[in-house]
């Protein structure tokens, strides 16, 4: 599972605190599970924390505000974006100001995003064996 150390945790719980505006408005969507997608919010990943984050599909949603494009925002978050691809997570990005704009726009293109990769199980067919015994395959 991803995660990270217990100062990214920390940062983590804070920002679910003081999330921006765009990102309340996407997360009142990506909680509604679409499409059976189940998102985490502000999740801790490394010295890191995602804005939201599908685990099934590791798929990292990140809300682009105007920061991003100042100063040595766009370095980190290119060297943030690497970090999670070594540990085959795809991030996206979304401008803030398309979620503003039209959030089911948003949250079809995400649904869009994360069905075109296959999730990371299937969900065994059946129950477990039992201690001891063998799984059949047909």
């Amino acid at each position: 599972m991803l995660t990270g150390p217990a100062s990214s945790i920390q940062r983590a719980r804070r920002l679910r605190r003081d999330m921006t505006l765009p990102e309340v408005i996407l997360w009142t969507e990506l909680r509604k599970r679409p499409e059976g997608l189940k998102f985490r919010r502000q999740h801790p990943a490394g010295d890191y924390v995602l804005d939201f984050y599908c685990a099934s599909h590791r798929l990292a949603i990140e809300v682009d505000g105007e920061i991003h494009n100042r100063g040595d925002a766009p370095v980190h978050d290119a060297r943030r974006d690497a970090w999670l691809s070594t540990r085959g997570v795809r991030v996206l990005r979304i401008p803030a100001a398309v979620i503003l704009h039209d959030v089911a726009d948003a949250v079809s293109h995400i649904v869009a995003t994360a069905e075109r990769h296959q999730p990371l199980h299937q969900p065994a067919a059946g129950p477990p064996p039992r201690a001891g015994e063998e799984q059949e395959t047909s």
